[in-house]
């Protein structure tokens, strides 16, 4: 006699997706009571380290002994519908494998069991997946952080953390939340952009990549400005290509995001305190440490304190061609952010000490936005001076120009240069890149032929 009765006469379709799972509680029992087998009568931390196509076997194989001891049988559909399940439920994200899976989601929100949204084509949008109660959102995010050796708590309600894949999770739970459990899931393509990715996004347009590639190349100091999933990190990685390939690269990140595809590159992760508030490993100490290592070039992922003064003097003192980025919504306040931080350090300077100490660190700021059609654009080209007056002067090379909005909210506009030639042309001469100079003629707009000539020593 079989253990479960069947309570539900619906059969599922192998094409249904997983979020239709609880229209079947049989199948649902049966997932509940084969999990809590699987935990109790396995290995379960021996499991998820298997190969994908091994797991998938190995499960399979408990769960026809399970069900053979059970006498339980079931049609093909609903028992290859059960294994997903399964494998999703113990050694998967549960109802959020098949957005995680999605390489076209590019962001997942859980805002509570009945409320999902996933970021497509740079919007929002709710999607059909729900997970059954409060508990089962708390076992998914426990099931992300317990690898880890990081808890989630009433005592530590927040929580960062990585997936395998390389993506980025934020969780908040009560009483800091007043929803439920809060999961934010920043997701990552399997292969970095390119810049050609991005010009075919119209993120820029060949111009600015071309004038990027230039300064970047010639180790001028870059500081990539932009507001959250503005793609910071994402034009961070694309134009860090053009460093070249002999050069010693460090990396300094909050949580790893950057996949600099070069040889000669190592990577260095900030580390939250244990559950006993101790061990942990600031981005200021990593920077610090970073200038002890031979460092041609250092990126910093993101600066947000302190570190931005270790930053900024290992610019003014022989790392050129360091990039970062930071929070802001202009490249002047940009400037004003990175000034704030400074004084976070402890330095107690003069404001204009300061703001001299920025500018002789800082060449370029490239400022970035996620429009209100979702595309993310680059607004801004600027260079960092002083000018003859000593008054700290930010001007535009290149601006994005809006010309109006489309019917379904598109933003329409063009790329083009202010008329200023930037400071930088002799640098970039000396390091044999000779950029054609109608590149800056307003006149000129994208109609000129874009050339570029090297200069060889034998």
């Amino acid at each position: 006699m079989a253990l479960f009765q069947r309570k539900s006469d619906k059969q599922f379709s192998h094409e249904q997706t997983f979020e239709s799972q609880y229209i079947n509680p049989y199948i649902d029992e049966l997932v509940e009571h084969y999990k809590t087998r699987l935990l109790s009568e396995t290995n379960l931390e021996q499991l998820i380290s298997l190969p994908d196509g091994e797991k998938k076997i190995t499960i399979e194989r408990l769960i026809n002994t399970f069900m053979s001891e059970e006498k339980v049988v079931i049609p093909r559909q609903d028992k290859e519908l059960l294994l997903n399940l399964l494998i999703n439920e113990s050694v998967g994200f549960g109802p959020l494998e098949p957005l995680l899976k999605d390489d076209q989601i590019t962001e997942i929100l859980v805002n509570g069991p009945k409320e999902v949204f996933i970021e497509l084509n740079g919007r929002l949008q709710k999607s059909e997946v729900t997970f059954r109660d409060e508990t089962h959102v708390r076992h998914i995010i426990d099931r992300v952080v317990a690898p880890l050796g990081r808890r989630i708590d009433e005592s530590s309600p927040m929580v960062d953390a990585r997936l395998p894949d390389g993506s980025r999770v934020n969780a908040v739970i009560p009483p800091v939340s007043l929803n439920g459990t809060l999961i934010s899931i920043r997701k990552f393509r399997k292969t970095p952009f390119e810049v050609e990715d991005l010009i075919l996004l119209n993120t820029l347009n060949e111009t600015l990549s071309r004038f990027l590639h230039a300064i970047v190349e010639a180790k001028l100091n870059v500081l990539i400005s932009g507001g959250t999933g503005s793609g910071k990190t994402t034009l961070l990685n694309a134009i860090a290509k053009a460093i070249p390939s002999h050069e010693r690269v460090i990396t300094i990140e909050d949580s790893a995001e950057l996949r600099l595809n070069r040889a000669s590159v190592i990577g260095m992760e900030a580390r939250p305190a244990n559950v006993e508030g101790k061990g942990e490993i600031t981005i200021r100490q990593l920077v610090k440490n970073a200038l002890r290592m031979r460092p041609d070039r250092i990126i910093v992922g993101e600066v947000r304190g302190g570190e931005a003064f270790d930053m900024l003097q290992a610019m003014n003192t022989g790392h050129e061609g360091s990039i970062t980025t930071v929070h802001a919504n202009s490249p002047i306040d940009a400037l004003n952010r990175l000034e704030g931080m400074v004084v976070m350090a402890g330095m107690d300077l003069p404001t204009t000490i300061v703001r001299e100490y920025i500018v002789g660190a800082l060449d370029f700021i490239v400022q970035e936005e996620r429009l209100t059609d979702g595309k993310r654009k680059i607004m801004n080209i600027s260079e960092v001076y002083v000018d003859e007056n000593n008054r700290v002067t930010v001007r535009d090379i290149f601006q994005f120009k809006r010309t109006g909005m489309g019917e379904n909210g598109e933003v329409f506009g063009y790329f083009r240069p202010t008329g200023i030639k930037p400071r930088c042309l002799e640098r970039l001469s000396i390091f044999g890149i000779h950029l054609n100079e109608q590149m800056f003629d307003p006149t000129e707009g994208d109609h000129y032929e874009l050339e570029s000539e090297r200069v060889h020593s034998l």
